[in-house]
């Protein structure tokens, strides 16, 4: 029996085989059949064989360094990010691209033509238990990510568009591709003409550099070839919230086990359903990552362990209300859209904070709800503005604006033991921020103001305004960020957590939320010029910032006359 191991160290002993008996000449007709004459030259003359590449899956590092040992490749450890194919397996498995730790490594290996080239290694890494079995499995058989490559030896626009048009003549198909950030280079991804002799499916031009303007055309023109495809997947989108908000609702997660697979019938009798529609509503989770079958039933994955209640991190009273009041009113986004009138307001009669107050049970799991991207906040306490204020002879205060249950207040006063905090909310929200921070013993280090923004504690240092500004229009910020200013004496830092439209027209949450906030609160998310120009309305100045996970920033602000001091 072939193990594992052996079987990724039999293809990449044939891979570094490959690139040292290739050159550029000979592989191009290869994979291209018909291209001679002039255009193989120029093609030749602009790129060069580069490497070939495949997908191996250690269960460690250590697993890793020994396949490398095995095939005479050296290699520095551990292995750089790989972005792109990671977010490729992410789309063809349906997984979460942060559950897939791929890495990319490039050792040398010296073609019989005496050229230095490379053997490319993805490593997805696939540790016991973790569920990516069947994943490795698929991989290994399709080899979609093994192909060759060239590089583009002197990048510039004309020329790369003229080698991927010269390409497409002779039979290429574009096959996606990516930006590099880690490394500054652009990966452009083809299918090899029909007829192929080489072996390989898939060819890569990887040009050093920023050239995402050519490849947006590139990866439309993949796209275009499989239209109905693409919009089905996005049709059902609204399966997939469901989906995971019954998976939460029913606490099938509670009932489950990251460990060890629990057997469907045992799930729908601690759960109350029945076991024939709780394993079809599984087998649907396990395309989406959140949980994983195999022979003993099924078992959480790292994602889905987030919908437990009071987990670590725990995310289940956001998917509650993604699945509950905010999925029923994006059901009135063309209204939103046709009339102004927030689709919220039109089905529930109120906007909604007064809707949620009114309900208790609904008011806690919307707070609940503002904690559950608490990743956003992990590196807000290390802020400069709130470290400085840690190191102040006399103290210092920190004023969280609208601070929800006291989720962020609490982190930043963990990370600064010297520091105070005031944590303003509205009264039933206040009441249970207060309750929160006595729990986790810094009650003692809090005070808790109940009121609207119009009674802005005076005299704090850092002043924190998180997610607060998105939930309003334009006059509305402006107002709350004068009562910010006016509490605000010449020394304090003011830092705004948001998320912040890109200029680029890059893919980001924030233009999802800036959809969402227009449908269910009225408000919107903004690019960070617009945001300068609210706090210079209100006497404000913004001063720097900062990137945070899930896309957040934290933009850190100033009184105008003091922001260059």
């Amino acid at each position: 029996m072939i193990t594992t191991l052996s079987g990724d160290t039999s293809r990449l002993l044939a891979t570094v085989d490959f690139v040292k008996e290739q050159d550029t000449a000979t592989l191009l007709p290869l994979l291209f059949p018909g291209l001679d004459g002039p255009e193989l030259r120029t093609l030749a003359e602009h790129c060069r064989f580069s490497h070939a590449a495949l997908l191996v899956f250690p269960s460690d590092e250590a697993e890793l360094r020994a396949m490398l040992t095995d095939c005479g490749l050296v290699a520095a450890l551990p292995p750089q990010p790989s972005v792109v194919v990671r977010e490729r397996l992410a789309v063809r498995h349906r997984r979460p691209a942060a559950e897939l730790d791929v890495g990319i490594l490039r050792p040398a290996v010296t073609g019989a033509d005496g050229a230095h080239r490379m053997v490319e290694v993805f490593a997805l890494t696939v540790p016991p238990g973790s569920g990516l079995d069947a994943m490795a499995a698929a991989e290994r058989e399709r080899q979609h990510e093994a192909h060759v490559a060239f590089e583009v030896v002197a990048p510039d626009p004309l020329v790369l568009r003229g080698l991927c048009a010269t390409l497409a003549r002779y039979g290429a198909t574009p096959d996606g591709g990516g930006y590099n950030l880690h490394e500054n280079g652009t990966v452009f991804y083809f299918g090899a003409a029909a007829e192929t002799k080489a072996g390989y499916r898939r060819v890569e031009l990887y040009v050093p550099g920023d050239h995402r303007d050519i490849l947006d055309a590139h990866l439309a023109e993949h796209r275009a070839r499989q239209p109905a495809e693409t919009l089905l997947r996005l049709l059902t989108g609204a399966w997939t919230t469901q989906a995971l908000s019954a998976f939460a609702q029913l606490r099938v997660p509670d009932a489950m086990n990251s460990e060890r697979g629990v057997g469907v019938d045992e799930l729908a009798r601690a759960v109350g359903a029945r076991p024939r529609n709780l394993a079809t509503l599984l087998r649907y989770l396990v395309m989406l990552g959140a949980v994983t079958e195999g022979s003993d039933g099924f078992r959480l994955t790292e994602s889905g362990a987030l919908l437990r209640a009071g987990a670590p991190g725990s995310m289940r009273a956001l998917a509650l209300m993604y699945g509950g009041p905010f999925y029923e009113s994006f059901a009135a986004l063309g209204h939103t859209v046709r009339t102004g009138q927030v689709a919220f307001e039109h089905l529930f009669g109120e906007n909604h904070f007064d809707h949620f107050a009114r309900d208790p049970q609904l008011a806690e799991l919307f707070d609940q709800s503002m904690a559950a991207g608490s990743a956003m906040f992990d590196p807000v306490p290390a802020h400069p503005a709130l470290t400085a204020a840690a190191e102040a002879a006399d103290g210092a205060t920190v004023v969280d604006v609208a601070g929800g249950n006291g989720e962020l207040l609490g982190r930043i006063l963990a990370a600064h033991p010297r520091l105070n905090g005031v944590l303003l909310e509205r009264p039933h929200a206040v009441e249970a921020a207060r309750r929160r921070l006595e729990e986790t013993g810094f009650g003692t280090r809090c005070a808790f103001v109940a009121g609207d923004f119009a009674d802005m504690p005076a005299g704090g240092d850092v002043y924190v305004l998180s997610r607060i500004l998105h939930d309003w229009d334009d006059e509305r910020c402006r107002e709350i960020l004068r009562h910010c200013a006016r509490a605000m004496p010449d020394h304090a830092d003011l830092l705004v957590v948001e998320r912040v439209l890109p200029c680029d027209g890059s893919v980001s949450l924030a233009t999802a939320w800036d959809l969402h906030m227009m449908c269910n609160v009225g408000g919107r998310e903004r690019h960070a010029a617009h945001y300068e120009r609210l706090f210079a309305d209100a006497g404000l100045a913004l001063v720097g910032q900062s990137r945070l996970p899930l896309d957040g920033y934290v933009l850190h602000v100033r009184k105008a006359r003091s922001a260059s001091a």
